[in-house]
């Protein structure tokens, strides 16, 4: 039985009245009557009777009030508590980059806060994370991305985050003081699964303007890629905060490259109609924020 239903046998009984009960409720009034009548027949009692224009509670009805007034201060109460606590999970939807070098100091912050919230990370592809958000599977996905794809969802552009074009510092294009297309003509590529936005951005600035090149190898891990290209000759394109570690540590340099069509933004990813708690807010504050970092 719905909750609904005692709501509105309570304003009935308020109002003494189908049509005032409705208009206050946003009803129709036979959405009224049918949910009355929905009540009397599960508990087999007769809760209203005429009492000549107005309606009146019978013995059964004003023994169900009493209940369905503590059964409703009771649920506001719970929607109350639970606002203010936080306790409960934060489930969060990202990618492997983000959610080993971005968000590790943002969970640790909001767990100061919240010391009672489990935060459980589901890292996946991108096209997952959004269609997760879309079913309210996780209540954030967070992603790097050009542009929204799925219009139907809320996006909110935390900040842009840089691409690299990483080298081992000995590298021959090392030598340059700039790089644009031509030079990567012929080098040998690490490169993340095909899957990878940034990988499917950068190929396809590549063939659209000529520009041969060679996979040598292909690794699913930022991490695994870093080492191959601190070890061999090869380069790769990876967000600047997969490895900013080794670029100040000089393992790793950022070649001097830029292209406009090469670009990620932070993206956050909300349902419109997810419901918002206290610790959620809290989080998505968090990130915002972290934009002015």
């Amino acid at each position: 039985m719905e909750l609904q239903y005692f709501q509105t046998f309570r304003e009935v009984a308020l109002r003494q009245s189908f049509t005032r009960a409705a208009e206050e409720l946003g009803y129709a009034q036979s959405s009224v009557t049918i949910q009355i009548q929905k009540l009397e027949k599960a508990y087999g009692v007769q809760l209203f009777e005429r009492y000549g224009r107005r309606l009146r509670l019978t013995s059964a009805g004003e023994e169900l009030l009493k209940i369905a007034v503590q059964m409703l201060d009771l649920y506001q109460q719970s929607k109350e508590t639970l606002n203010k606590q936080g306790g409960g999970t934060l489930s969060i939807g990202t990618i492997d980059s983000l959610a080993s070098y971005y968000l590790p100091p943002l969970i640790q912050h909001i767990r100061q806060k919240y010391p009672d919230l489990s935060i459980r990370l589901q890292p996946d592809r991108e096209t997952i994370i959004v269609n997760k958000v879309r079913e309210g599977e996780i209540d954030l996905g967070l992603i790097l991305e050009s542009k929204p794809s799925d219009s139907t969802l809320q996006w909110i552009a935390i900040k842009e985050e840089p691409l690299v074009l990483l080298a081992n510092p000995d590298h021959p294009l090392s030598v340059f003081d700039e790089i644009d297309l031509n030079h990567l003509s012929g080098v040998e590529w690490i490169m993340p699964e095909d899957s990878c936005n940034y990988r499917i951005m950068l190929e396809k600035v590549l063939r659209e303007k000529g520009i041969s090149y060679r996979i040598g190898l292909e690794l699913g891990n930022p991490e695994a890629i870093k080492r191959c290209v601190r070890a061999g000759s090869g380069i790769s394109l990876l967000p600047k905060m997969a490895a900013a570690e080794e670029i100040r540590r000089g393992e790793l340099i950022v070649l001097p490259f830029t292209h406009p069509d090469i670009r990620l933004d932070l993206q956050m990813i909300i349902h419109p109609k997810k419901w918002i708690s206290h610790s959620l807010l809290e989080f998505i504050e968090i990130l915002k924020s972290s934009s002015k970092e």
